[in-house]
């Protein structure tokens, strides 16, 4: 009987671990399977364990330290400028000189020493050096620099061992607690590695920049480490590193990185002509907050309302009118206009979006054909010349073009005064200002430069003017050259 016990104890043992053979069997195989389609939770000690070491290891050489030089040129006194103090007293002394020095980090992407940073980190520079992982230093000339993205392209010539590079990382592979490693050179100690995992995508309203869309990561981010590499732990390069948010100085948690799609963008601009265009959408708006949303009707905030769209632009032409929502571009869903605004200045000239809207009728698609911002009338910049009181000022056109490399809006129109130059007699009455637009001279209405500069003419010692500042206007009376009155 207990032979008969122990051979049957013996068979369910044998069965019992055959069952658990199995299973761990079909467990491997499907988190092997599942491995292959999407990212998984570690599920073993081994697997927790596993180092970064590898991935730094290939990337950490394609990421430089940059070190830049900018000569200030400074004068002992602010009387030196003053025609005044140098008619009677001397001037013309040799002004003092003082170097400044920064630095910051950059990424390789090209083998032939094509290197992406940040636009601030160069700013101003008259030298550049770059430094290799390996010690080796270059020279470095500017290809491009782009301030409304932050993003700078630069060119060295190497020698020696071959260069390493940084693929990119495609915009789709990347997600909100993906596992990433911020490289570059913190407070100038050296290049460094801290880890963390993305803790947000599609941030806007962060900093300074037009283009705003950044990715936001726990990975340590101090200063220096500006223009270096957020990778992802397949090595290839994820984000360039911008700022961080930080009352003390220092990281605090909350870094933020310029995604590929925008590098990418900037860097074959920098290859092809060496300049940015980008396409002209012709339309603003507000982002949908809940008290909108509300009165439209939707569950929920989002999308971006048009409230003017201007005429024969590309967004009327593709049928978006003043009401419309939009939710999505090409698919990827817009939140704020900062996302809108991100998403065109991606798009090709002469290529095509889809926008998906939602207007009192219901869901609609539209397609917009993108084309450059129309220079109509040509900006022609123009220093005002006659005996009048806005001799020597600079003033131009107005077009949606030109309104655009200014950054003010595609909506404004007339004549833009850039600039007063200090010989200039109007200047002295100190009203008004480079950004005011004219509106009209001895209340003749004013369009053009040429427009302005008839009228000049034939205007006296006293003269009316008003202009537009910031939504204002501003009318004033100038009798000779001392006195005025506005309101």
């Amino acid at each position: 009987m207990k032979k008969l016990m122990k051979y049957g104890l013996t068979l369910l043992s044998l069965f019992v671990l055959t069952v658990l053979l199995m299973n761990g069997s079909m467990q491997s195989s499907s988190i092997a399977q599942d491995q292959g389609n999407r990212r998984v939770v570690p599920v073993s000690d081994a697997e927790v364990k596993l180092s970064y070491a590898p991935v730094v290891r290939e990337a950490a050489p394609a990421v430089v330290n940059i070190y830049t030089k900018r000569v200030v040129r400074t004068r002992t006194s602010p009387f030196l400028d003053d025609p005044f103090f140098s008619r009677f007293f001397g001037g013309g002394s040799t002004p003092r000189e003082r170097v400044e020095r920064s630095l910051g980090s950059g990424v390789i992407v090209r083998a032939d020493g094509v290197i992406v940073t940040n636009y601030h980190v160069i700013e101003g520079a008259d030298e550049i050096t770059v430094a290799l992982n390996d010690r080796r230093e270059f020279e470095a000339d500017v290809i491009l620099m782009d301030e409304s993205t932050d993003l700078a392209v630069l060119q060295i010539e190497p020698t020696g061992a071959p260069l390493s590079i940084l693929e990119f990382a495609a915009n789709e592979d990347v997600e909100v607690g993906d596992l990433v490693l911020a490289i570059g050179n913190p407070f100038g100690v050296g290049q460094s590695v801290s880890s963390g995992i993305v803790s947000a995508l599609a941030r806007t309203h962060v900093g300074d920049d037009d283009y705003q869309f950044f990715i936001q990561t726990d990975a340590a981010v101090n200063p220096g480490n500006s223009g270096g590499a957020l990778v992802g732990i397949d090595g290839k390069l994820v984000g360039i590193n911008t700022s961080i948010y930080s009352r003390s100085g220092g990281s605090n948690g909350i870094g933020f990185a310029i995604p590929v799609r925008m590098v990418d963008f900037v860097l074959n601009a920098a290859l092809n002509d060496g300049k940015i265009v980008r396409p002209w959408f012709g339309a603003t708006g507000q982002a949908v907050s809940s008290e909108i949303a509300e009165s439209l009707g939707f569950d929920r905030p989002g999308g971006v309302l048009v409230d003017n769209v201007f005429p024969d632009s590309p967004a009327e032409r593709g049928g978006l009118e003043p009401g419309d929502v939009i939710l999505t571009i090409d698919g990827e869903e817009i939140f704020d206009t900062q996302g809108l605004r991100y998403f065109i200045g991606l798009g090709k000239i002469g290529g095509d979006m889809v926008l998906g809207i939602r207007d009192g009728n219901g869901l609609r698609e539209i397609t917009i054909e993108l084309e450059t911002a129309p220079e109509i009338p040509p900006r022609d910049i123009t220093i005002l010349e006659g005996d009048h009181i806005f001799e020597n000022m600079e003033v131009a056109n107005l077009s949606p073009a030109f309104s655009e490399e200014l950054g003010i809006s595609m909506f404004e129109n007339g004549v833009i005064i850039l600039d007063i130059d200090r010989s200039s007699p109007v200047r002295r009455l100190n009203v008004l200002r480079p950004g005011d637009i004219f509106e009209t001279i001895d209340d003749q209405d004013i369009e053009t430069v040429d427009d302005l500069e008839d009228i000049l003419d034939d205007v006296g010692s006293d003269v009316s003017f008003a202009v537009r500042r910031s939504g204002r206007l501003i009318e004033c009376i100038a009798r000779g050259r001392g006195s005025y009155s506005c309101r």
